[in-house]
């Protein structure tokens, strides 16, 4: 029995003599052309979307944005690769006509018209509201962290500068006294260990120097780190599989799985990222109410305030944080307010009365405590304090209330939360291998994920509704 084989390399082929006769009417290559060209790209501001009168004549930059479309479509990024693809790929020599610009205009296109990619990404969400593929009643807001341009070694903070200038200084130290032995063997000749000893002293003297100019500048600038690669990275604590990076902030609508809004920061935490990214999506969504659902890394007083101002009904679960929870006490959930008397009602039945009112970290909070904690029974069970327990209230702590109210009786709506905002973040970064940045400062990731979140929501509405109903849309 012999192999399957293949046809001889020097036969003669009858290939189509048409391009186009290779790319079906289905293949989403046909929408990249015509969602490009249906675009205004001087309104835009796309970087020479008019030809220049002189000098030599250059790129179209339409064609070099549906290059890069068609990249991120097909987990292609980096301008050398997509320089590769216009010299192989045949649905690219279709998509750009047999162009074959070199690497360093394709790069440079993309550092030339960072802040319009966002402005691309919204073109395709109003598309995408004429073909109706927005729910436009319930949105999942996330954050997760994209690795940067920055390794781990190369970014400094107070504490870690501190630990190393430590250490430098106690083998400085032990260098010294290895010298100061040296010098009692009191030897004419210096030997080699001993040039080396003081070459090594050198340096680190040398590398103390760095890191003291490091602290100063995280002084002058304000900022807790200093990255040396990408100075706009930061390191990310709480995410094991990113040393330093981005924290990627979407709003998810929840009928198709479609990104409404996306943007990039530099902060650690979710925390203050709620009310700014629900008050996008909702404008780009055109709606004048809409729902909000987030996990609990997006409770903050202050956010959820600002969304309610706005229209727009947040969903956050309350964390249980409470310093007296760990102790093995009553945490604050057990004492009960009363908004008719103005005060709380305790585990043991007592009243915590009004006492008084102060500011921290920009909140206006009042106290509330009672007199009867220093005969109470169960006193050891509520606090260790021995004037008794005192509870805290925002002025505004009802608007967290009455979230909490919808949260308990929407429990369903909140475990859709995992089911809405995962897929695109588990899309993106594993299946599309889009999980790190290639480009370094924080405008140039923004374009990136702009081209990321485009990628993705194309591939997502092709797939729903197919590619010639979409490109229909365009007329």
């Amino acid at each position: 029995m012999s192999y399957i084989e293949g046809t001889s390399r020097e036969q003669s082929l009858l290939f189509p003599e048409v391009i186009d006769e290779y790319i079906t009417e289905n293949n989403p290559v046909r929408f990249i052309d015509a969602f490009v060209d249906n675009l205004d790209l001087g309104k835009l501001g796309l970087v020479r979307s008019q030809p220049a009168w002189t000098g030599r004549p250059g790129y179209d930059p339409g064609d070099i944005l549906k290059l890069y479309i068609y990249g991120y479509l097909h987990r292609v990024r980096s301008s050398r690769r997509l320089e590769q693809e216009t010299q192989r790929n045949v649905e690219v020599m279709w998509l750009l006509r047999k162009l074959r610009p070199d690497f360093k205009t394709i790069a440079d296109f993309r550092k030339d018209n960072r802040r319009v990619f966002k402005k691309v990404f919204r073109e395709f969400t109003l598309l995408s509201r004429k073909l109706e593929l927005f729910g436009c009643e319930l949105l999942a807001v996330d954050g997760s962290k994209f690795k940067a341009v920055n390794s781990g070694q190369k970014n400094f903070t107070k504490k870690r500068l501190n630990k190393l200038l430590k250490r430098i200084d106690e083998k400085v130290e032990k260098y010294l006294r290895k010298l100061d032995e040296a010098d009692e063997k009191e030897t004419d000749v210096k030997t080699h260990t001993t040039e080396e000893l003081k070459e090594k002293i050198k340096q680190l003297k040398e590398r103390k120097g760095k890191y003291h100019e490091y602290l100063k500048m995280m002084e002058e600038s304000g900022e807790s780190q200093i990255s040396l690669t990408d100075p706009d990275s930061r390191a990310m604590p709480k995410s094991p599989k990113v040393d330093v990076g981005y924290n990627v902030q979407v709003a998810v609508d929840e009928k198709h799985k479609l990104i409404v809004e996306q943007y990039v920061t530099n902060t650690v935490t979710d925390v203050d990222q709620l009310s700014k990214i629900s008050k996008q999506a909702k404008e780009e969504l055109g709606v004048e109410k809409i729902k909000v659902v987030a996990d609990m890394g997006y409770y903050n007083g202050n956010e959820i305030k600002a969304c309610e101002a706005d229209g727009i009904e947040p969903y956050v679960a309350k964390p249980l944080t409470s310093a007296n929870r760990k102790l093995g006490l009553y945490g604050k959930e057990k004492f009960k307010y009363d908004s008719h008397k103005d005060c709380y009602i305790c585990p043991g039945g007592q009243e915590l009365t009004y006492r008084f009112d102060t500011h921290e970290k920009g909140r206006h909070i009042r106290y509330y405590a009672t007199s009867a904690c220093r005969s109470c029974k169960i006193k050891r069970k509520c606090t260790r304090n021995k004037t008794g327990r005192r509870i805290t209230r925002w002025v505004d702590e009802h608007i967290m209330e009455r979230m909490q109210e919808r949260v308990e009786k929407n429990r369903e709506l909140m475990k859709k939360r995992k089911l809405i905002v995962e897929h695109p973040f588990g899309t993106i970064k594993h299946w599309n291998d889009q999980g790190y940045f290639l480009t370094r400062g924080l405008e140039k990731v923004r374009a990136e994920m702009s081209l990321s979140a485009l990628a993705y929501n194309i591939k997502r509405a092709i797939n729903i509704l197919g590619t010639q109903r979409i490109i229909e849309a365009l007329i």
